[in-house]
């Protein structure tokens, strides 16, 4: 008589290094996985169908399982990318808004945060800024820098975890309420602070991680899951810390996709003279139009300047 293997479970990607993945079960269930082959292309948000390492493990209740292997990705809603000097990576799949995490001080990167912004607006990703430390006295001028990004249309949230935690979790619960949601933020913003603040025992987590990636010698700056919600299933609030990178990757764009993915810019790019307008340079250029009667800002005008000359020298 034909045997035939077990079909395949589904599971959810919460960590990840290298070749080396932590796949969770419907169940709540945590398997150490590795992917069938060499390539190594899961990050964490993917839906995957994995497999018991040892044939005669699917036999048994799933606490006996003890490794698995990924044998296909689920398609992705949509996929982020970060970069550094050397590479572009993808890091996460299938969020639901970017909350990107900034202070009063240290003062933060206005290109960072239009790199954020965009790979939000590249894959229909809602986004949300928040302003941490609001009771600082340079707080009018960062709520300045940020006043064009309200005119933009994107929320901007204040606070200070410093003097009020529950404040903020009164103002992001409703944001936070079902949806998978990406905090990103440079170090000395209190982004540390408000993951611990939401997910009382991540500290725990990432060790439990660590050692589960490969005996504890990975370092905790991998992308990583918390639920937010107790319960099972995958649909449910939860939130995805990434640290130990500056930027978002945005080689997978084209130099002239850049301008459609800045609201400020596309509301006026429509008027150029030209239908391959670059704004940069060419004559009846609504967009270079708008910078100087002041409707776009000159920060804004020179950080798209130099996106497009990044994304026309460097190409995958």
């Amino acid at each position: 008589m034909t045997t035939h293997a077990p079909a395949p479970d589904i599971g959810l990607v919460v960590a990840g290094h290298g070749r080396h993945y932590i796949v969770e079960t419907p169940e709540g269930r945590r398997i150490p996985c590795h992917p069938r082959g060499k390539k190594s292309e899961a990050v964490v948000g993917d839906r995957v169908h994995w497999r018991a390492t040892h044939e005669g493990a699917r036999g048994a209740a799933a606490d006996d399982v003890d490794e698995g292997v990924i044998e296909k990705i689920e398609p992705r809603r949509n996929l982020l990318y970060r970069q550094d000097e050397w590479k572009t990576k993808s890091f996460a799949a299938n969020l639901d808004q970017l909350l990107v995490w900034v202070a009063v001080e240290p003062v933060f990167s206005e290109s960072q945060l239009t790199r954020a912004l965009i790979a939000a607006e590249s894959v229909g990703l809602e986004a949300c800024v928040c302003l941490n430390k609001t009771d600082l006295p340079q707080t009018d001028a960062q709520r300045e820098r940020l006043a064009p990004y309200r005119a933009m249309g994107y929320t901007v949230l204040e606070g200070s975890l410093s003097q009020d935690i529950e404040a903020w979790r009164a103002t992001l619960a409703p944001r936070l309420a079902g949806r998978a949601s990406l905090v990103l933020g440079p170090s000395g913003t209190g982004k540390s602070t408000l993951v611990n603040a939401l997910v009382p025992d991540a500290r725990a987590q990432v060790g439990e991680i660590s050692q589960a990636l490969n005996s504890g010698r990975h370092t905790t700056t991998t992308t990583q899951w918390y639920w937010l919600d107790v319960g099972e299933g995958f649909d449910r609030a939860a939130l995805i810390d990434s640290p130990g990178f500056q930027e978002f990757g945005l080689r997978q764009l084209e130099p002239a996709q850049i301008a459609q993915l800045m609201p400020d810019l596309r509301e006026h790019a429509g008027g150029c003279r030209f239908y391959n307008c670059s704004h940069r340079h060419e004559p009846g250029c609504a967009v270079l139009a708008a910078v100087e009667r002041g409707e776009i800002s000159a920060s804004r005008s020179r950080i798209y300047a130099a996106l497009y000359e990044e994304l026309s020298q460097t190409r995958w």
